[in-house]
């Protein structure tokens, strides 16, 4: 095969890739944030539950 041929193959390829990527990011782009937001708060929480209470300082 050609050189060049096969560069145009590649780039085309690559475009319909980045196309079917792009579709599906837009489809799954809310219930990931909603994943990510659940995520941190549950970290949060666990490390609340983790840490001890600091005894309250006089000043």
């Amino acid at each position: 095969m050609h050189p060049d041929i096969h560069l145009a193959l590649h780039h085309a390829r690559g475009a319909e890739l980045r196309a079917q990527a792009q579709t599906h990011r837009r489809a799954t782009a809310p219930r990931r944030e909603l994943r990510t937001r659940l995520g941190w708060t549950l970290v949060e929480l666990g490390l609340r539950l983790a840490t001890t209470p600091r005894p309250a300082t006089a000043h």
